[in-house]
């Protein structure tokens, strides 16, 4: 008797919470509205399958002058995302600040952030992050110590660009306008045996005696991870949100 009396107990307990949590996120209401949501940061952030993004995504709620409004609602969503605060009131300065983990699979992730208005509906912004897998966190290793100094036209600490001593201009590897209509083949050609090999710029050397052919493949699915517009495979058909 008192055996059942307890678990009767501990089950009306656990009930009880369960309740004050769905009742604590319910009475997360917006103090005002806003009529657009915009982005701060966060966007195109490349990381880890499973992992957080190098830095959370950062959103702002404007009213209808333009200015940020204080109190509005935000919430985020994402298949396979979690998030650090799903959703939170505007501060101050308008923003809400969110960390997301990503999934297990490699490729991209699609943040859907929103705000309510205030005659129903909502206000919604489209954010895209990128989880690597094996194969592209081998590509982007090996771009970091072989390929970005001429590829990427930002200086860091660690080196200095020769992206604007280039004529022509390397292409970066997250352009996908102009990378995506290349075959992985040509882009292991060119890899391999250097810029002469399709008729490109001689500056691109070769690295087929420096790079395994393990390596140089990881760099295509490096490139064809962070295009920008997204990779579309060959003879693969997306249908639309």
């Amino acid at each position: 008797m008192r055996l059942a009396w307890i678990s009767s107990l501990c089950l009306a307990l656990v009930l009880s919470a369960c309740s004050s949590k769905r009742d604590s996120k319910q009475a997360l209401a917006p103090k005002v509205y806003g009529t657009q949501i915009v982005e701060v940061s966060g966007g195109k952030q490349v990381t880890d399958v499973g992992s957080e993004t190098p830095q959370p995504v950062v959103v702002q709620v404007n009213g209808a002058d333009g200015n940020p409004v204080t109190g509005a609602l935000v919430s985020f969503q994402g298949e396979g995302i979690q998030f650090s605060l799903p959703q939170a009131l505007t501060d101050a300065s308008g923003q809400v600040t969110t960390l997301p983990q990503l999934g297990s699979s490699s490729g991209l992730y699609q943040i859907v952030a929103e705000t309510p208005k205030v005659g129903g509906g909502a206000t919604t912004l489209n954010l895209q992050e990128i989880a690597l897998g094996y194969e592209q966190k081998l590509g982007r290793a090996v771009n970091e110590k072989y390929c970005v100094r001429c590829h990427d036209s930002e200086s860091t600490p660690e080196r200095v660009s020769n992206f604007d001593n280039l004529s022509p201009a390397p292409h970066q590897f997250s352009d996908g306008a102009a990378l995506n209509n290349i075959p992985d083949a040509d882009l292991i050609n060119i890899t391999t045996h250097g810029g002469p090999a399709l008729g490109k710029s001689a500056q691109m050397p070769a690295y087929g005696t420096t790079l395994r052919p393990v390596e140089i493949k990881a760099v295509v699915a490096y490139i064809r991870s962070i295009a920008d517009p997204p990779y579309q495979m060959p003879g693969v058909k997306y249908g639309k949100e």
